[in-house]
């Protein structure tokens, strides 16, 4: 029809030209003759603008028509692909560290100790996800694959600090699913960060960097591994919308493990359950149950989680006269993070308690009924935030092996508590696009062995020296300086 009327027009033009010789002589005749072509073009308009509008009624726009429940159109990166809405997505984190591990002078420490620079890529990732409208748009098809992005270091494995032999940039190392979404909430199988862990992530303002809270927070050893900030595979899992407020996730990750006391890897995996190769005797649990509870009114956010790994295998920590043995572990923890929006304010506070039930506590090393978080931001302009910092883990029952100043190793109960400070300024360019500077202090007492980054950087600071050997009681220290990207 726009076509038709561009014609007409064209057509009137031409005519005018025609006439125009002839119209000059008479303009009064040229005048009439303008007002009538105005009219017939006008009369042609509201001709083409109702049948465009007839054609349309009661038709939403094509985006709005197919678009599935739970997910979004705004997403840059998105194509159409036989009817399923496909994105690409990712986050980019790189850094700076200049770091202190403590052990420069130590007695019985070999190696480049003391300050030492190094680059680390931080938990970056890439991946893609899509969702498939399916019985009218009141339900969809969902998958999402997710592999970890090697920035500054050569992709390969084991990993050297941890000794997990999985392949991080492996296609779908991260979380990773299929499922389906509807009105009801969403159920999901695959790999995932478990509701436990990702309930207060929102609360730790130093996320990915040195300080991040994943030091002390969840881990219950004080090694390079946060044993409650995990993420499960073979999982299925329900996720809640939500209900006024309140949102609710459950998550089942069976054991499927033929070994007795679980020393062998699950079927279909290529690590222990808990990270380490075989054999499975360092945290290898069975079945895992992971769950979280929350609650957002407004600039309030309240959480409770809690998961439990079954049948976790330490008998590796056992020698004589150490007794580990085969137990059930479980965490508890309660948040809540509260915003001041006129002074730009956030302040967060979490309280968590970790249990290795009927292990022989002059030996349990696992079980910790204080562990406190507490994190303010303040912003101090539109884009400048400072943030500020302090976990502290409660000392255990006792410890499987410790090392006096001395360089003797002792077994037995030990204070073995720790603390860590984190001071750091995040100077955001955009919505995408931030850098920050921290500094991050490690305080581990005579019996204490906790590292900066478990869990959440790259490279990590721990209590090990050229050897391995690990020394507690150290105190480490860390200056980050990075930038983050996310699309």
């Amino acid at each position: 029809m726009k076509r038709t009327l561009l014609f007409v027009i064209l057509v009137a033009c031409l005519f005018t030209i025609a006439i125009a010789p002839v119209a000059f002589a008479d303009d009064s005749a040229i005048k009439d003759q303008i007002d009538q072509m105005q009219k017939q073009i006008d009369s042609l308009k509201a001709q083409v603008n109702q049948q465009q509008a007839q054609a349309s009624k009661g038709q939403p726009p094509e985006a709005a028509k197919e678009k599935p429940v739970g997910f979004s159109y705004r997403d840059p990166l998105s194509l159409r692909v036989l009817g399923t809405e496909v994105s690409l997505y990712g986050l980019a984190d790189v850094s700076f560290d200049y770091t202190d591990n403590g052990l420069n002078g130590r007695t019985g420490a070999v190696g480049n100790n003391g300050w030492l620079p190094q680059i680390s890529s931080n938990l970056s990732y890439l991946g893609v996800r899509g969702s498939h409208p399916l019985s009218g748009g009141k339900l969809s098809a969902i998958f999402q694959l997710e592999t970890e992005a090697a920035y500054s270091y050569t992709p390969g494995g084991p990993n050297p600090q941890t000794q997990d032999t999985a392949i991080n940039n492996g296609l779908g190392a991260r979380n990773s699913y299929i499922g389906l979404i509807g009105d009801w909430g969403a159920l999901k199988v695959g790999k995932t960060d478990a509701p436990y862990k990702t309930s207060t992530a929102r609360m730790d303002p130093f996320d990915r960097t040195l300080g991040d809270y994943n030091a002390i927070v969840g881990n219950t050893g004080g090694d390079n591994r946060a044993e409650f900030d995990t993420r499960l595979a073979h999982s299925i899992w329900y996720e809640s919308p939500n209900f006024s407020g309140f949102n609710f996730a459950l998550l089942w990750a069976p054991g499927q493990n033929r070994g007795t006391d679980n020393i062998i890897a699950a079927r279909g995996e290529p690590n222990c359950t808990g990270g380490n190769p075989e054999p499975c005797n360092d945290g290898s649990f069975s079945d895992a149950y992971s769950t979280a509870l929350s609650y957002t009114s407004g600039p309030l956010y309240l959480v409770a989680g809690y998961e439990l790994h079954k049948d976790v295998n330490r008998l590796g920590d056992e020698a004589d006269p150490v007794v580990t043995g085969v137990h059930d572990e479980w965490a508890f923890k309660v948040g809540a993070q509260f915003t001041v929006a006129q002074t730009g304010t956030t302040v967060n506070a979490l309280y968590e308690k970790m249990e290795r039930v009927g292990a022989p506590d002059a030996y349990n090393e696992r079980s910790r009924n204080l562990t406190l978080w507490f994190a303010v931001t303040q912003d101090l302009t539109k884009s400048l935030a400072l943030n500020l910092g302090w976990a502290h883990a409660g000392s255990s029952p006792g410890s499987p092996g410790w090392t006096a100043p001395d360089g003797s190793g002792h077994v037995g109960p030990v204070n073995n508590a720790a603390n860590m400070y984190d001071i750091g300024l995040k100077d955001r360019f955009d919505k995408a696009t931030f850098v920050y500077l921290t500094f991050s202090d490690m305080v581990n007492e005579e019996g204490a062995h906790f590292d900066l980054g478990a869990s959440g950087h790259g490279a990590k600071v721990d209590c090990k020296d050229q050897t391995g050997a690990c020394f507690t009681g150290t105190t480490i220290k860390a200056i980050t300086l990075g930038m983050n990207y996310r699309f």
